[in-house]
């Protein structure tokens, strides 16, 4: 791991150990818009259609969206850079399961899991730990396996960085990406494009929100 990889998961677990309980009541469940919930069922389709492996939601803050795909019949797991944020998740949803991790190096086999989603997490991921996390998703999923990512957006790339959130002093970087970065960045990996979506804000939202969804073909390595 380089240094500049150390200091970034060093300063976005601190920053959302710090916002965890803040962040988990300004977003409460149900808290999506109804075409983000409806490209989430699609996916939990998609994945449930190709076998029964499971589902890594990665960035899975207070475990929200993981308990969404479960009740579609989804068998998924949460996995969250932030331990503050993985025991918001434990206690609101005892019966999933949610564990400590960086979607740059997945603690997971090869091919093994059914789909990987990432809504809203990886904003935080600078262009070289974004084309990293790409390659985890292409390793780790099954042939057929499908990747949904969401993010904030807009008509040219951007960059945010903030020193406080929620009353609190943080630390935490965000890069704003077109869809077809996005896409660039699965393909890159080895991954197929399904489709790309992007969506307008909402009057509580400053920033477009882009949705890209990719899958794993069955030939090759």
């Amino acid at each position: 791991m380089s240094d500049s990889t150390a200091d970034f998961l060093r300063t976005t677990r601190t920053s959302y150990d710090t916002i965890a309980e803040d962040y988990g009541a300004r977003f409460p469940p149900g808290d999506l818009h109804p075409l983000d919930r409806t490209l989430i069922r699609t996916f939990a389709e998609l994945v449930t259609a190709n076998g029964s492996a499971p589902v890594a939601d990665l960035g899975s803050g207070p475990g929200h969206v993981t308990a969404l795909l479960h009740g579609q019949g989804v068998p998924v797991f949460g996995v969250d850079l932030s331990p503050a944020m993985v025991t918001l998740a434990r206690q609101a949803y005892p019966a999933l399961r949610f564990h400590v991790g960086s979607m740059t190096a997945l603690d997971l086999p090869d091919a093994t899991l059914g789909g990987v989603l990432a809504l809203y997490s990886t904003i935080h991921l600078p262009d070289e730990e974004l084309r990293t996390a790409c390659a985890e998703f292409r390793r780790t999923l099954a042939p057929g396996g499908h990747a949904l990512l969401g993010f904030q957006s807009g008509p040219e790339p951007g960059r945010l960085h903030l020193t406080e959130r929620f009353g609190h002093d943080i630390d935490l970087h965000y890069y704003w990406r077109t869809p077809e970065q996005v896409a660039a960045a699965l393909t890159g990996s080895g991954l197929d494009l399904v489709a790309t979506v992007l969506r307008e804000p909402t009057a509580e939202e400053t920033r477009p929100r882009g949705f890209v969804l990719a899958r794993r073909g069955r030939g090759g390595a």
